[in-house]
């Protein structure tokens, strides 16, 4: 199971006496709730230049922004794999070739690709470049499926659709058609089965010049019947909106010898090409969904960083941990412990009712206040979910 809901948490090392990290990560170990469906795991987070406290909160900002922009790139990699491969997507939801819930248990930071040594500033256009150009390729070849497979749908309505929208070619022979005529031409028109004997008894008088008895049937269906008609050319247009009229429905249709099998070719063309597209959308779906999940999660790590350093302060003495919870309900609890544990450390803003329990004073405050929402912890902590 690689779905979820998760937990980011930065707390300083002073919450255990003895300011050890490992100490400390053990702490929040003990407060998680015990059951099989929750786990936690270190989060390791390198330590990057730091510039003014300025420049710190304008990036939080950033990151806030970015972080979501690469959660709607993640998501739109996965609706393309519940489209085109419906069902089965979980299977190409892979971050490094690990499912996800592995991937953030066992995380660490890309070095190779963002370098610790360079600022955040730097590590965050990094980031942004890479998902944008994974964004636009994904997006191409997407489209670019989609108009292959419009194309593979009506090829193959050509073949099992009825009389109105289906490939006349292998239904016809030679002797269908006037040939080589500079004054006479073969129509071609679908007639509803309930309107046949109106047709018999209508269409040489449609309109003039029609040669008599001209018009016999070629081929017919469940609905429809095709029948053909002889006339003079220069009364093509006035038949055929005449016949309109009548809801006999004139097909366009140029005799050739080989119609049917230029119309196969074009058929098992398509084909292979929707195949060739299918694989190459899948194959690219499947290196963004991992690509573009591990930027996210890169993205969620310079958060925690940048909003602890924020917190804490220097020197960065602050042990950080990824939670998974099974359901909302699970998530819920996580969170309730941790604010039951640790709200000492969002000084006033989390105080304690007669009874011992945690009170959100800044919820109170501004509880009424029309328009303002605060959603704060007294630690650093982000919360978010894997579809």
């Amino acid at each position: 199971m690689s779905g979820g809901r998760y937990h980011l948490v930065s707390l300083p090392v002073s919450i255990d006496r003895s300011h050890d990290p490992e100490a400390a990560f053990q702490k929040i170990r003990s407060v998680i709730p015990a059951d099989s469906g929750t786990t936690i795991s270190p989060f390791p987070i390198p330590e990057f230049k730091i510039g003014t406290l300025d420049t710190l909160v304008l990036q939080a900002d950033e990151l806030a922004k970015l972080d979501a922009n690469v959660e709607a790139a993640v998501n739109k990699v996965v609706d393309v794999l519940k489209n085109i491969v419906p069902g089965q997507e979980g299977g190409y939801k892979l971050v490094n070739e690990k499912p996800v819930d592995r991937y953030l248990e066992s995380f660490q930071w890309n070095k190779v690709k963002y370098r610790a040594d360079k600022s955040i500033g730097e590590n965050m256009a990094a980031l942004q470049r890479e998902v944008t150009a994974l964004d636009v390729d994904i997006k191409t070849a997407y489209s670019n499926y989609q108009n292959i497979k419009a194309s593979l749908v009506n090829v193959q309505r050509k073949t099992s659709g009825n009389l109105l929208t289906r490939s006349l070619a292998p239904l016809l022979r030679k002797d269908d058609f006037i040939q080589d005529s500079e004054y006479l031409e073969t129509l071609l028109v679908v007639v509803p089965k309930t309107l046949q004997k109106e047709w018999i008894k209508t269409y040489e008088v449609l309109a003039p010049f029609v040669v008599p008895r001209s018009s016999y049937k070629l081929a017919e269906d469940e609905e429809y019947a095709l029948y053909n008609v002889t006339l003079f050319k220069r009364s093509t247009p006035e038949f055929i909106s005449k016949a309109r009229a009548h809801k006999f429905t004139p097909r366009d249709f140029k005799w050739s010898e080989d119609a049917a099998e230029r119309e196969e070719q074009e058929a098992r063309d398509i084909e292979r090409q929707e195949r060739q597209m299918f694989n190459e959308v899948v194959r690219l779906a499947r290196t963004a969904y991992s690509d573009q999940f591990a930027a996210w999660i890169h993205v969620k790590a310079l958060r925690v960083f940048v909003e602890s350093v924020l917190r804490y302060g220097l020197p960065l003495d602050f042990v950080n941990a990824v939670i998974r919870s099974k359901s909302e309900k699970y998530a819920k609890k996580v969170k309730s412990n941790l604010e039951e544990e640790f709200g000492y450390l969002g000084g006033n803003a989390f105080g304690r009712d007669k009874k011992g329990k945690i009170k959100d004073d800044v919820a109170d405050v501004t509880a009424g206040v029309h328009g303002l929402q605060v959603d704060y912890s007294p630690f650093c902590y982000f919360e978010f979910e894997v579809l």
